[in-house]
């Protein structure tokens, strides 16, 4: 057996026990671990499908271009599609992002814009709007809108999910992701409990994010909205895959939390993986120590790999810089 090309190989990750970082936590807590992807992230998934379907709707013709505003994990996928299909792709980042996902991104082919990311969503210099400019400006183009697109969702409700639920033999109790864009959460959400309505999800959000107090109260408060250096998780808007209706609960990590967690994750389970990682571990076990039974199952989705913060929080100079060391 072989694949025609490496985008068929995403997919079909596996779920990894934790064992030390766990202890004293009642019940089993699995990571679902997403590097396995060949861009090394679980945005992989939604970025292929993302294409396919723009393809199928005609809005991505041949010889086109691909323009997207990423953090960079879905940057990764898109220009692997990209690579595949035949397309050129431009990607905006804020400059809050490593330099090893820009560095990434260039080395398989794409354009890096950098913009500034203290600035508000609908100012022109922002990442969301120098995106969708480049996208006017540019023939034969296509933005994918990762926030907006439901083929982001889509995706985990078709593969993440039902990977999950046969992973598990149907005997996850609990589902807990980080939440950016919405479609991981969601789509896996989705799908779970209509196999089981009484799955609970949990929504890792951090400080500086609207989540979890939107979630709570229905109120977009402004105030809740400050600089924050988890990459990855969090926003500034409402993303139209942000599905409340399928998370159950929000828990905000703080940046420190989720990169000395991640770094356990390295040292004592052997999982080498990214930033928000540690903060959807570091959340879910903080709800874990209260609620978990003997008999439950948790899923923690882990997205990316940690290759792409070697610079920040696998730099011991860089964390004792923050104060975190």
């Amino acid at each position: 057996m072989h694949y025609n090309h490496i985008i068929e190989a995403v997919g079909h990750t596996p779920l990894v026990r934790l064992n030390k970082v766990t202890e004293g936590i009642k019940g089993t807590v699995l990571a679902k671990v997403e590097y396995f992807n060949p861009g090394n992230s679980v945005k992989d998934r939604m970025a292929i499908r993302m294409v396919e379907d723009a393809e199928k709707a005609g809005l991505l013709q041949p010889g086109g271009t691909i323009i997207e505003g990423t953090s960079g994990n879905t940057g990764m996928g898109l220009a692997l599609a990209a690579i595949a299909k035949g397309y050129q792709a431009i990607f905006v980042m804020s400059d809050k992002q490593s330099k090893e996902k820009q560095d990434i991104l260039r080395a398989v082919g794409a354009q890096v814009v950098v913009c500034p990311v203290d600035v508000a969503p609908d100012d022109p210099r922002s990442y969301y709007s120098v995106a969708r400019r480049l996208n006017q400006e540019t023939p034969n183009s296509f933005y994918p809108n990762q926030y907006d697109n439901l083929s982001n969702t889509a995706a985990h409700y078709e593969h993440t999910g039902p990977e999950i639920w046969e992973g598990t033999e149907g005997q996850i109790t609990h589902w807990a992701a980080g939440v950016g864009t919405g479609g991981t959460i969601c789509g896996v959400s989705k799908y779970l409990k209509e196999q089981n309505p009484s799955v609970f999800t949990l929504g890792i959000d951090t400080y500086g994010s609207v989540f979890k107090k939107y979630k709570e109260t229905g109120i977009f408060d402004p105030n809740e909205i400050y600089p924050y250096k988890t990459e990855g998780i969090g926003e500034d808007i409402l993303p139209k895959n942000v599905n409340f209706d399928v998370i159950d609960q929000f828990v905000k990590v703080t940046d420190q939390d989720g990169a000395l967690m991640t770094r356990r994750l390295a040292k004592e389970e052997g999982l080498f993986v990214g930033w928000s990682c540690g903060s959807a571990v570091s959340g879910a076990l903080a709800y874990a120590r209260e609620h978990l039974k003997e008999t439950d199952t948790m899923v923690v989705l882990l997205p990316d790999h940690g290759t792409r913060y070697l610079g920040k929080i696998y730099n011991d100079d860089w964390m004792r810089a923050q104060g975190w060391l």
